[in-house]
């Protein structure tokens, strides 16, 4: 078993999702979803890294037809535990030979960056999602962000000068991280470089949960009205550049071109 398959065994992505601080980021990332789906039931979805099924499964309750694939078995498990229409594989994001060409209108990649820690890596993935999604097709691809395991891990938790010792920082305070550190965290323009060599257009970037995961004992302790009222402000300010890089998660929308 690896690394990343202990740490999913006793880690439930569902339960996330589900706090406050979750809740920004999947209702942000679901807005995004439906946006991009448009009003047409009759699309077909692949959700890859779909951990616990979270966002398939509700897609498919909606009327969508929804193929998820999972890396780790644990996850797959309580997804297909759920008994919902999804179509769940045990696979790997760097390799989705079993889907044919041009087989999906939205590809989301909602996990597998988090855990890849080359360019290589990173642009295969996207590379695969890009061969199995139709052309003018999207594929919505979320990330970790530097800024923020810097502030939480380095400052607020107080492993600045072990993370420096340890060569875990580099001189410009950009994460330096490997298999064993289990996630991975990247700048907007590492970003941007991963997608040049993808060659796939982005129509936005996102930050799918803003302050909230900064904020998790304040949105604990609100009423339900302010909660919405923040959700109000969260959608309204979560496409501004000068809040994308601090962020927990953001959220690249891409889109294939019409005559690939």
């Amino acid at each position: 078993m690896t690394d990343l398959e202990e740490y999913y065994n006793k880690f439930c992505e569902d339960k996330r999702l589900l706090r406050r601080h979750g809740q920004v980021e999947y209702i942000t990332s679901m807005k995004y979803i439906h946006e991009f789906l448009g009003e047409n039931k009759d699309k077909k979805i692949i959700d890859i890294g779909a951990g616990t099924g979270r966002y398939s499964v509700s897609l498919a309750n909606e009327g969508y037809d929804v193929t998820a694939v999972e890396l780790v078995k644990y996850n797959l498990g309580i997804l297909k535990s759920k008994q919902s229409k999804v179509k769940a594989y045990h696979g790997n994001a760097l390799d989705l030979s079993k889907f044919g060409s041009g087989s999906f209108d939205m590809a989301l990649i909602f996990g597998p960056m988090y855990h890849l820690f080359t360019f290589d890596e990173k642009v295969q993935v996207l590379n695969e999602a890009k061969r199995i999604t139709k052309n003018k097709g999207y594929i919505l691809v979320a990330y970790c962000m530097n800024e923020y395991s810097i502030i939480t891990h380095a400052f607020k938790k107080n492993f600045a000068k072990q993370c420096i010792a340890e060569g875990k920082i580099d001189i410009n305070f950009h994460c330096v991280c490997n298999e064993k550190d289990l996630y991975d965290y990247v700048r907007i323009e590492d970003i941007d470089k991963i997608d040049q060599a993808s060659g796939l257009k982005r129509i936005k970037i996102i930050s799918a949960d803003g302050p909230a995961d900064y904020m998790r004992q304040v949105l604990n302790g609100m009423d339900e009205e302010t909660f919405k009222i923040f959700m109000d402000y969260h959608i309204a300010t979560c496409e501004r550049p000068e809040l994308l890089g601090a962020s927990a998660h953001t959220v690249d929308i891409l889109q294939k071109a019409a005559e690939e």
